[in-house]
């Protein structure tokens, strides 16, 4: 059996990050109160000072903190890309995550002995490319995109000394990890660029006798009945009519869940396991984070005798999309 995978958990407030480190997380990644980080929304992330509170607070119980700067730097603007990253370290973060060549190029050449970490939204599918970064780069740890087999993921694993990081709970993006042209488009904005998937400003909630539209920039993307619950309108998970028929046309609202996955993950050498959801509350956090210690504890125990508890199922569904729950590419019928 592999050494157990490092679970790392969102912070997208102090609350969220005390609420992971309490409950179990080996690691919190959080980012600035800017559009260098990709979950830019109003209300949350993390000033100069919280951010120093925050890493005082997980250092001292003896957890790592990870520094996303993973949007992509805007044309006249890089120098606010690279002050983030010369932040970052001073406030001595563990590890910085970054999607952007220029950048960790930049980190590279200026911060020799900070360690990196490739995002998710560096869209590195294969050890070709993660070899890539970690010769030019340095790149300490990749994190993988959500379209890979386990089978896949474990041959990434065979072919390179980086660590490997997989997404193990949370939501599913069909938009190249957060690369959304849906919000570009309808928006001229993105998580790629300023940090927001549907940015609050373009979001309007019209009610209607009987009904609840919800609209981006406009753009009519769902229509709730008074007994549902009218969810925040993101273009992917929008409902539309399609010959006759309204259904969720691009994504039907799901979370990843590998709980019962957890001893192969284990067993290929997966170093870490990452938890989605940044805009997520604190109570969201603790109760994610406090089932998967328990469950990754459990599997790196005695695989064999792994079995995944109803308990841990019932916790994790209460905070999941639409209350439904899948293994995404991780078990793909089809090879």
């Amino acid at each position: 059996m592999s050494s157990l995978p490092d679970l790392v958990c969102p912070a997208g407030s102090l609350p969220a990050l005390k609420a992971a480190v309490d409950n179990g997380a080996d690691a919190v990644y959080l980012g600035y109160k800017n559009d260098t980080n990709a979950r830019n929304f109003a209300g949350l992330n993390f000033d100069a000072k919280t951010m120093a509170e925050g890493i005082r607070y997980a250092h001292a119980k003896g957890r790592e903190v990870l520094m996303a700067i993973n949007t992509f730097p805007q044309a006249g603007r890089i120098s606010d890309w690279h002050k983030a990253v010369d932040g970052a370290v001073d406030q001595g973060v563990d590890a910085i995550i970054l999607a952007d060549i220029g950048l960790l190029d930049y980190s590279r050449q200026r911060h020799p002995q900070q360690r990196l970490h490739l995002s998710v939204q560096g869209s590195a599918t294969s050890y070709e490319a993660i070899n890539f970064c970690q010769r030019e780069f340095g790149v300490h740890r990749a994190v993988l995109p959500r379209v890979l087999t386990l089978a896949q993921v474990e041959h990434v694993i065979k072919n390179t000394s980086v660590e490997i990081e997989v997404f193990g709970f949370g939501s599913l993006c069909v938009m190249n990890e957060g690369r959304c042209w849906l919000s570009s488009y309808a928006c001229g904005e993105s998580p790629n660029t300023v940090g927001a998937c549907s940015p609050a400003k373009y979001v309007k909630w019209d009610k209607k006798p009987g009904t609840m539209e919800t609209r981006l920039n406009g753009i009519l993307i769902d229509r709730f009945g008074d007994d549902e619950p009218a969810g925040y309108p993101t273009l992917c998970k929008g409902r539309f009519e399609v010959q006759g028929e309204t259904y969720y046309a691009l994504e039907e609202p799901t979370s990843l869940n590998v709980l019962e996955l957890l001893p192969e993950i284990i067993k290929i050498g997966v170093k870490a396991i990452k938890v989605e959801g940044r805009q997520r509350s604190p109570t969201y956090v603790a109760q994610v984070t406090r089932t998967l210690r328990a469950a990754l504890d459990a599997a790196g125990g005695s695989a064999e005798r792994f079995h995944v508890k109803p308990a841990w199922q019932a916790e994790l569904a209460k905070v999941s999309e639409g209350s439904q729950a899948t293994l995404g590419a991780y078990n793909r019928p089809w090879r």
